[in-house]
């Protein structure tokens, strides 16, 4: 594994030469995480990385845990005088043009700003490991891959025990326990359970609304397995469902599998969400289609590339790809299907594959 946090500092590297950069902060837990396998999060280290060194600070509290353990090349500083430390790396390494995060917090630059000699320049560089990040490696795709059969066990599991009766919650709370079961260690987001009129809502949290008979269900979910998350929605009907729900709920699965079916690297990101769009618009309902088609993930929940009809990005061999098309008919009810794609040299992977994408009926 720490080969493959050398190649991705090395990559970061590159770039900041490409960026005419000579080093770079980095504070963001995720960024810290994917280029020198820390877990703690933001706030709780710095790496400092230069076209030459790169040295981590941290404190006490993880000392043992990394003193043999980062990636070759990386030095170790235990301090809770984090960014005192870190300039000091930053000299010793003879940077004199510094980039760092664009989400840095406005009082952390301006501790930075005033401990860093005047010599050095100090600029932001919005989402340089970011874009590293959303082209995985092997090591990140066997992560994803654990948490996509993790979700998929689960929720199979979870369509033999859902019933009539049961809450939103108690759904919501019986899939986190089977996904726990099946290897994840937390959910990456609160799980959506909206049942009946409900289910129109595209973000609707988990309530204590009962399923009653002729709701449509709609179940988002997303589990972190080896540090990088699934995200994963499935729609499913409790008893009959009215004629319009069911046809819509096939609209819906004919654009995730359209839209899935095209991609490849190569393509534009904007290309996917047209045939997405364009079936659901020529099927009647464009207007209740109300957001993107997809976006990446890893170690978070929402990365890099966005599947939109305003992105400029680019599908790329490596990126994962989640593909969540919607129709949502306000008081009525709405269908969100969605899968996680590896794009590979060829083509894709469904990840979720292993999820049934026809209407599930529980007649119980």
């Amino acid at each position: 594994m720490m080969a493959f946090y050398e190649k991705r500092i090395g990559r970061l590297q590159k770039l900041l030469k490409q960026l005419d950069l000579q080093g770079m902060i980095i504070t963001n837990g995720s960024n810290m995480r994917y280029l020198t396998g820390f877990t703690g999060g933001t706030g709780d280290g710095v790496l400092v990385v230069s076209l030459a060194d790169a040295a981590f600070i941290t404190d006490a509290r993880y000392e043992n845990e990394y003193l043999n353990t980062l990636p070759e090349g990386v030095s170790l500083s235990i301090t809770r005088a984090y960014y005192q430390v870190a300039v000091e790396k930053v000299v010793s390494f003879g940077v004199k043009k510094l980039g760092f995060e664009a989400e840095l917090p406005f009082s952390t630059y301006q501790l930075l700003d005033d401990l860093l000699p005047a010599d050095i320049s100090f600029d932001a560089v919005p989402g340089a490991v970011e874009a590293l990040r959303e082209i995985k490696d092997e090591a990140e795709a066997e992560a994803l891959k654990k948490a996509a059969e993790a979700s998929t066990k689960a929720f199979n599991d979870l369509l033999k025990e859902i019933k009539v009766g049961m809450t939103e919650r108690e759904v919501a709370n019986r899939l986190d326990a089977l996904q726990k079961q099946y290897g994840a260690d937390k959910p990456s987001f609160d799980t959506i359970v909206a049942s009946g009129a409900r289910s129109a809502m595209a973000h609707g949290t988990a309530t204590d609304k009962k399923l009653e008979k002729g709701d449509l269900v709609t179940i988002d979910f997303g589990y972190f397995v080896d540090g990088y998350t699934s995200d994963v929605t499935r729609t499913i009907a409790m008893g009959e469902i009215d004629p319009e729900l069911k046809k819509i709920y096939e609209i819906v699965k004919q654009a995730n599998e359209d839209a899935i079916d095209v991609v490849k690297p190569g393509l534009s990101t904007e290309e996917v969400d047209r045939v997405a769009r364009d079936y659901i618009d020529g099927e009647g309902y464009g207007a209740y289609y109300n957001h993107a088609t997809g976006h990446g993930a890893g170690l978070d929940i929402h990365e890099g590339p966005v599947l939109s009809s305003r992105s400029s990005d680019e599908v790329q061999e490596g990126n994962l790809l989640t593909i969540e098309p919607g129709i949502y008919l306000a008081d009525k009810g709405g269908v969100r299907i969605e899968d996680d794609i590896l794009v590979t040299a060829n083509g894709h992977e469904n990840l979720t594959a292993g999820i049934t994408k026809d209407l599930v009926v529980i007649d119980r």
